[in-house]
């Protein structure tokens, strides 16, 4: 799941976009800060619930049924994303990231990620996913350290090769820009159903 949202559209758009600003790693930098915080919360949140209220790896009927409803979720935002993939503008918040400086970047961040139903609902699954394993504390800090960090690795990425290479690092990031910009919608659409389908045979196979 940290994988997917990684390599989504809604991930890499907004953290190449970033490096095109007036005040690119500042601003930049502060968007990873917020996605990180915008990943982790729902992860978070959904691991220590699972835990406290006790559903244990071994009460499995409750976990799976989670799984069955969050996949179904997914599949139908994915379905409904191919069907209106074609003629659609650009999104409100895509054209904010040009003009973003750090504060309302790392708004953007936390936005970006905690209200966007398909991040919203990985990040659930994956805490949901750690906290009915039943983890020892530093287990489950650790798996959500992990998770979080992958899915913000594609975020970060960026940043880095800015500071490394400075301008030079911008000719490779528009060629990367321009193709998510033509394709997004469609390569997200597939994503978001491939891991619907996922958590719905884990749910199944789970009842």
């Amino acid at each position: 799941m940290a994988v997917v949202i990684a390599v989504s559209p809604f991930t890499v758009i907004p953290a190449v976009f970033m490096q095109f600003t007036p005040r690119a790693r500042p601003t930049s930098s502060a968007f990873l800060v917020g996605w990180v915080i915008g990943v982790a919360v729902p992860a978070v949140g959904c691991a220590v619930l699972t835990s406290a209220v006790g559903f244990a790896s071994h009460e499995r009927p409750w976990t799976a049924w989670a799984r069955i409803g969050l996949g179904l979720c997914l599949v139908a935002l994915g379905i409904r994303q191919w069907l209106v993939r074609h003629g659609k503008a650009a999104p409100r918040w895509m054209r904010l990231l040009s003009e973003a400086g750090p504060g309302k970047a790392f708004r953007l961040g936390v936005l970006l990620a905690l209200a966007n139903p398909k991040i919203f609902l990985l990040s659930a699954a994956a805490g949901l996913a750690v906290g009915s394993a039943g983890p020892s504390l530093a287990g489950a800090v650790m798996a959500l350290a992990v998770f979080t960090a992958v899915a913000a690795s594609t975020v970060a990425l960026p940043v880095l090769l800015h500071t490394v290479a400075g301008p030079k690092a911008l000719g490779p990031l528009a060629v990367v820009k321009e193709w998510l910009e033509t394709h997004a919608a469609a390569v997200m659409a597939w994503v978001i159903v491939a891991i619907g389908v996922l958590l719905l045979v884990e749910g199944v196979a789970g009842v």
